[in-house]
């Protein structure tokens, strides 16, 4: 346990070094403030832009668009950032061969793979956090009517679904000992989810429907327990993928 402790408090000390942290963190509170404004903004710059010949009847902006924003960015422009910036939380090391000289000191092998997962989750916890009150407080400032159905079972599956990101680049670092395979890894793995999602029967367990479905699931054409059921199958994938980076990092050392 102390091992452990250790571990995830230099992996997050190293990503505060190397201004990853920053980096997540710029983008998330940008995509915060960014959310609710482009919401408000976005008829009136339509309008202001557009020739005067041509003119379109836009809807009075409501609190769902800036949610729909939100879910958005996040899992696109948000999720893809993230990605990027734990792509070598564990190539790195193995490249460097750093963690070698860790294990012989007596660190735990499996201390490593969880300290990594647990340091990136915190990471993207407190970032997705920020971004979802900053969202939520600029929202409800427009917005005096500000009742979004289902908010909360959305806001944990797109977490849900970054956590197995997470998962997947420390995996993918581990199996191809480089970046690019991390990144190549988790974007197959989401590829695969994608081209599932053409299957109706497939889709309630699909880890893609977390984040392809947040914003029906905020207009109840969506049901609930689809989401939940896709939510179960994703936590079980994300242990499944760090058993498998426990047992191939424990049977390369």
């Amino acid at each position: 346990m102390r091992s452990f402790l250790a571990f995830t408090k230099k992996e997050l000390m190293e990503s505060t070094r190397t201004y990853k942290l920053f980096v997540l963190l710029t983008v998330f509170v940008i995509f915060g403030f960014m959310n609710p404004i482009m919401a408000k903004v976005m008829p009136e710059l339509l309008n202001e832009f557009l020739p005067e010949s041509i003119t379109i009847t836009l809807e009075e902006p409501k609190a769902l668009d800036s949610w729909m924003q939100f879910f958005k960015n996040v899992s696109q422009t948000g999720m893809i950032v993230m990605v990027i910036v734990f792509s070598g939380i564990m190539a790195n090391e193995i490249s460097k061969g750093t963690l070698t000289i860790m294990l012989t000191k007596g660190l735990q092998r499996k201390a490593v793979i969880l300290s990594k997962f647990t340091a990136g989750v915190m990471q993207w916890t407190l970032a997705y956090v920020l971004c979802f009150l900053i969202t939520y407080f600029y929202t409800s400032y427009f917005w005096t009517e500000h009742n979004i159905s289902n908010l909360g079972l959305a806001a944990i599956s797109l977490w849900v679904f970054g956590v197995l990101l997470v998962a997947l680049t420390i995996f993918g670092g581990l199996l191809f000992k480089n970046t690019y395979g991390a990144l190549l890894l988790t974007g197959g793995v989401v590829l695969i989810c994608t081209m599932l999602s053409i299957f109706p029967r497939i889709r309630p367990f699909n880890p893609m429907t977390l984040i392809s479905e947040s914003v029906p699931l905020l207009m109840n054409d969506f049901l609930p327990k689809d989401m939940i059921s896709a939510m179960v199958v994703t936590i079980g994938l994300t242990i499944v993928v760090l058993i498998g980076a426990l047992v191939d990092w424990i049977r390369l050392n």
